[in-house]
């Protein structure tokens, strides 16, 4: 498989795009005015503690309170992580009102949700990742070599006493590496935790005490493990400074990092752009004719899946089938390209065979499989509706891009001219008979005018003769179709 990927740097906004195979998989974005806070590490101050939720409030200095939970203290953890980490059953025991504590960011800021926090702080580098408060030595289990696994082991382990305490996670880039290359990491990461503990002490509540890697440098340390084969940059200062990452950090992989300086623009190339509008839109048309209907809401988002305009050449299931298994593939590239997040439900066409039912939900692991982001998927149920999860650690593309609709704030849809009529005479009403006035004048979306002046004409008429005063209209371009006003003169 053919791995690539896309830089495009402007002064204030950094996009990458992650290509399998010249289609585009995932997208990354980071804007100066609203940088992503995962892996960041602040000294919090406790605002508050729940015990009955075990749960903790944090502020971090971001608008609105951080949030620590027990759950998250004992259980969250780098997805490479196989190491057993300290239970913690009572968030008591850990934090308490006006404490200073140490947090890192493991989800960002999510609708009006805050980040959610750690205790258990891990820093990355380009092969191990180092965990303060945690024992031992994992390896990652992409990593599937049982020789290569424990000769890793053995050869972290046998450096630990001269380390300090802490836990090892030896990441999926570190299979071949040599114990001259471990050894390295494992000093950058000491060094760093003492430039952070020495930070953390000297920095007041609600600052940040270390800051991740920007975008472009955090794309070469986490992505290039898996086997990209060119990063293609647009901006040659960007370019510079990543040959200098990669020299002192990923020797080996500067030679695929290349400045781009085509004429037309980068994300141009294989339709990025293209592909990143149509992850805005609600529908994704399928190749065989059918189409997905894609809706994001805070609770969960929803797949249905149809037929559209595929007819089949066999028969009804067997053209419910074939549209079942385009989709599957398809709904799991969706997913990494709108980096959709939280319990997904995917209502696939009803399936009469159970053989059938298998394969679609086969189908859809397999595309699953190569998402790095974790997913649960629950058997299809006989309605042919799948419920799964997919790790959600920062916003969704469209939440990146996008804002609710101001016309109908995020609900989708909007009165029509018709039924804002009918209000408008309900309030004429209403007004007329609380103030005496010499006339009124209703002030409304072109839209609205028109309808009051055609098809409710009649009506307008006998409410003039119901309230015994004239009524005059007034379009206002500004207006929403579901504004007006109505003004006594």
């Amino acid at each position: 498989m053919s791995i690539e990927i896309f830089l495009n740097v402007a002064p204030r906004e950094t996009r990458a795009a992650l290509l399998e195979n010249g289609a585009l998989q995932e997208v990354y974005l980071e804007r100066v005015s609203r940088r992503g806070l995962v892996g960041n590490l602040y000294k919090g101050r406790v605002s508050r503690v729940l015990p009955g939720m075990q749960a903790a409030f944090i502020e971090i200095g971001l608008a609105r309170t951080a949030f620590l939970h027990a759950a998250d203290i004992a259980f969250e953890r780098p997805e490479e992580t196989v190491v057993n980490l300290p239970q913690v059953d009572d968030i008591r025991r850990l934090v308490a009102e006006g404490d200073d504590i140490l947090v890192q960011v493991i989800k960002d800021p999510l609708g009006t949700k805050g980040a959610r926090l750690t205790t258990f702080v891990s820093l990355p580098s380009k092969y191990l990742v180092y965990m303060p408060h945690g024992t031992g030595v994992g390896v990652s289990s992409r990593i599937e070599e049982e020789s290569e696994r424990l000769r890793l082991k053995t050869l972290v382990t046998a450096m630990l006493p001269r380390a300090q305490d802490g836990a090892y996670i030896v990441r999926t880039a570190a299979q071949s590496a040599s114990a001259e290359h471990l050894s390295e990491d494992m000093a950058y990461l000491q060094k760093l935790w003492q430039h952070v503990r020495a930070r953390g002490t000297q920095v007041n509540s609600g600052e940040i005490v270390h800051e991740d890697l920007p975008l472009a440098l955090r794309i070469l340390r986490d992505e290039l493990a898996r086997g990209v084969e060119r990063v293609l940059v647009d901006s040659s200062s960007e370019h510079a400074r990543m040959l200098r990452f990669a020299q002192s950090f990923i020797p080996g992989a500067a030679r695929c990092i290349e400045l781009y300086s085509g004429p037309r623009p980068i994300f141009d190339l294989h339709g990025i752009e293209e592909e990143i509008s149509l992850a805005l839109q609600q529908k994704v048309v399928l190749k065989s004719g059918g189409h997905l209907m894609i809706d994001q809401t805070e609770a969960m988002t929803t797949i249905d899946v149809n037929t559209g305009a595929y007819v089949g050449h066999r028969n009804l299931e067997e053209t419910i089938y074939r549209t079942n298994l385009e989709a599957a593939v398809a709904i799991a590239r969706q997913l990494r390209v709108r980096n959709l997040g939280g319990i997904i439900i995917i209502d696939f066409i009803d399936m009469q065979d159970e053989p059938h039912r298998r394969a679609v939900l086969a189908a859809l692991e397999r595309a699953l499989a190569g998402d790095r982001a974790a997913t649960q998927v629950v058997s299809l149920s006989h309605l042919g509706v799948v419920e799964m999860t997919r790790k959600r650690t920062r916003e969704s593309l469209e939440h990146l891009l996008c804002e609710p609709c101001r016309s109908c704030q995020g609900r989708g849809f909007m009165k029509t001219a018709q039924t804002v009529c009918y209000e408008i005479f309900r309030e004429i009403v209403r007004q007329s008979r609380q103030f005496a006035t010499r006339e009124l004048l209703i002030l409304a979306h072109q839209d609205v005018v028109e309808c009051l002046l055609d098809e409710e004409s009649g009506a307008m008429a006998e409410l003039e003769a119901q309230v015994g005063r004239p009524i005059r209209l007034q379009a206002e371009a500004l207006y929403g179709v579901d504004q007006y006003d109505v003004v006594l003169i």
